[in-house]
């Protein structure tokens, strides 16, 4: 992990291309830096002089103190050589204000790889280019092109966008949130947003880091990389912009099933990060991570003034999988006499419209003691009695004796304004609507949930496969000119992968077919061989329960002219002879291969309705773990049907797993591989056996 405390919290700053004219960039950072920091400021410009009552320098060279970081506003022409200069002389920090470059064309790109190659020269560390800059409140250092700094907080801001970055900052200002650090990423031709996370997971000042990216930095093991970073610290992405699965273009099952943006929706998963659709949703879970404590647990309780916002809160937790509480008959008594006979002593618990602040107050008591009570959520109506402020003032007041999350739900506008600005600056979050305080704690159940989770190395483990046979067959079939291998080529690699599959040879003639058949014993299956004809059913090129020696070579025959008749220009390999399975419960195993993240695995429902039912979930086969394999079966209908339904057989469930896992351990291995298919899987009480495996090269 790379060292970026000085970029933050640095003790001198250099501004290269400082000017003494008002408007100007390199004039307006150098006041803003000026107004707050209390380190050195160095302005260069080749002019020397004054600059905003600082001693300007030619040169990066001349200035004759340690400089920790570096601020670059000068023409996009001229930045390389003095990210050279900055590298000779020792800078280790730096932020490119400048643009013009990758994002304006091909000479532009060209500058920026450069950059990035001065960067690793030197070992500076780069933000930028074509960044607004920096901020951190707390040391305060406004290195950014923003006309003010944010307040000051614990929350944590890293945009893609440089405009979405100064926009934020100034609704900060009245919104009652306050930032650590606010970090304009800008085209990343140095320090990645990857680095930044890791940087910020281990930050005294962060408690939770919030990310709106249009982009994820190429890292060989993305998901293992952020694991070890998203369990620190609640990591939330609006990420925009779609991935590059491809789906539009698959052939596959699999393909068709993955949608354009499910890769990245996979590896935030699976790496603990959470991800959000909207602005207003990344800076609603934010809020409530950088004020509440984590719950440590699903059991929420509700206080309302409003029945209808009580029912709605309930069936927002419903979807979200959080739990209401049950209070036992003591404690419901007690509730009873506080809420008098009209209102409710059940969760969610109604205090009624007219309620006065010790009815609130006396109900806050009770619940939060509550031992099952890992979460509570208030409800506040501005009916004609309700005093918002003097509920507030309960609020926090009860809140404090309790280390238990308390999000409120403020039901209006300005009524409400004291109340909201006294509860979140007694570290309670609050909402005006209450799906948004339901989203927000669920996000912060599964955030505590994450240190429970176990990652092994399932995958890694696997090492009784022949990857030899496997590339001899690779090998042949693109000697052969083809993409997409034959069933029986198929059939050799899932047997050296361990992967149980339907036996299947391919036959060159009919006696030949008769003789693999008695040797499969029958009933088989014949097929035709040929990766240029796709609906082999459809020109009657399948041909199933063949019970005898004389009707295979019949059956040959049969298939080769209806090939023929169907597809006159195209030359059949022959026919294949599959052994005849008996029926099972059917699934379905494949991959497709992301640009970006690698194979990702499919499971599901199989057969021939697996589009159109689309009961199908996927994992990223690099750093999968048995956890999430069971938790991807578990997330599909079809499982239901693996465990036995309505007095069936429970299915070899171990089977499936073992299915998922050779099949990722395959696909890494050879990247070569597309597309891969596995349906159906007939799987039975014990064992399983693929049918039909198709692979693309």
């Amino acid at each position: 992990m790379i060292d970026l405390n000085k970029m933050f919290k640095p003790e001198s700053v250099a501004v290269i291309g400082a000017s003494n004219t008002p408007g100007k960039v390199g004039y307006i950072i150098v006041d803003l830096i000026n107004d707050g920091f209390e380190g050195e400021i160095y302005p260069v410009n080749p002019k020397g002089g004054e600059i905003l009552g600082k001693q300007a320098y030619a040169n990066i060279k001349d200035i004759p103190g340690k400089v920790d970081l570096v601020i670059i506003t000068i023409p996009s022409p001229f930045v390389n050589t003095a990210v050279k200069e900055c590298g000779e002389v020792g800078i280790e920090n730096m932020v490119v204000i400048t643009a013009g470059f990758k994002e304006v064309g091909e000479e532009g790109a060209k500058l920026e790889a450069e950059m990035t190659a001065l960067g690793k020269e030197y070992g500076i560390n780069i933000i930028g280019p074509n960044s607004l800059g920096i901020t951190d409140s707390h040391t305060p250092l406004n290195g950014s092109f923003s006309q003010m700094m944010p307040p000051t907080g614990n929350m944590a801001f890293i945009s893609q966008s440089g405009a979405m970055m100064v926009a934020i900052i100034d609704w900060s200002v009245t919104s009652g949130i306050g930032f650590s650090k606010v970090i304009s990423l800008g085209n990343k031709a140095g320090v990645s947003e990857i680095e930044l996370l890791q940087y910020l997971a281990e930050d005294d000042e962060t408690n939770v880091i919030i990310c709106y990216l249009e982009s994820i930095s190429d890292d060989d093991d993305f998901v293992r990389t952020m694991r070890e970073t998203a369990h620190k610290k609640p990591i939330i992405v609006l990420k925009s912009g779609s991935s590059s699965a491809g789906a539009a273009a698959a052939s596959s099952h699999t393909g068709a099933l993955a949608g354009s943006d499910l890769a990245f929706d996979t590896a935030f998963h699976q790496s603990g990060i959470m991800r959000v659709e909207t602005m207003a949703e990344l800076f609603d879970l934010g809020l409530a991570f950088s004020k509440a404590p984590l719950p440590k647990g699903d059991k929420v309780a509700i206080i309302t003034n409003a029945g209808g916002g009580g029912v709605l809160t309930v069936d927002a937790m419903e979807k979200a999988g959080l739990q209401l509480v049950e209070f036992d008959e003591e404690t419901t008594a007690k509730l009873q006499e506080c809420v008098t006979d009209e209102g409710s002593a059940k969760n969610p618990i109604d205090v009624l419209g007219d309620a006065p602040v010790i009815r609130y107050k006396e109900s806050l008591e009770l619940v939060l003691g509550y031992e099952d009570v890992d979460s509570l959520i208030v409800m506040v109506c501005p009916t004609a009695s309700a005093d918002p402020d003097g509920i507030a003032e309960a609020i926090i007041e009860e809140k404090k004796k309790f280390d238990k999350p308390v999000i409120v739900v403020n039901m209006g506008g300005p009524t409400f304004v004291d109340a909201n600005d006294a509860l979140r600056d007694n570290g309670i979050p609050t909402y005006v609507f209450p799906e948004t305080a339901v989203k927000a704690l669920e996000a912060m159940v599964k955030f505590a949930g994450l240190e429970e989770r176990k990652y092994d190395d399932v995958i890694d483990k696997i090492d009784d496969v022949d990857k030899d046979a496997v590339k001899a067959i690779f090998d042949k079939v693109k000697a052969d000119g083809r993409d997409t291998l034959l069933g029986s080529e198929a059939y050799a690699v899932a047997e050296a992968y361990g992967i149980s599959a339907a036996p299947i040879k391919l036959s060159t003639s009919a006696d030949e077919a008769a003789e693999l058949a008695e040797e499969m014993e029958f009933p088989v299956v014949l097929k035709i061989a040929s990766d240029k004809i796709l609906h082999k059913s459809d020109i009657g090129g399948v041909k199933v329960g063949i019970s005898s020696a004389e009707e295979a070579k019949a059956t040959y025959e049969e298939i080769i002219a209806n090939a023929k008749a169907a597809h006159p220009d195209i030359v059949p390999d022959g026919v294949e002879v599959q052994k005849m399975m008996d029926s099972g419960e059917e699934v379905i195993v494949g991959m497709i291969r992301d640009k970006q993240f690698g194979p990702m695995i499919a499971f599901g429902m199989g057969g021939i309705y697996v589009n159109l039912i689309e009961d199908v979930s996927f994992n990223l086969a690099k750093g999968m773990s048995s956890q999430e394999i069971e938790e991807q079966i578990a997330s599909t209908k079809v499982s239901k049907l693996l465990e036995g339904y309505r007095g069936e057989a429970p299915c070899d469930v171990e089977e499936v797993k073992e299915a998922i896992k050779r099949v990722a351990r395959l696909t890494l291995d050879f990247p070569e591989i597309s597309e891969l298919d596995i349906n159906p899987i007939f799987v039975y009480e014990e064992g399983s056996s693929a049918l039909d495996i198709k692979i693309k090269l």
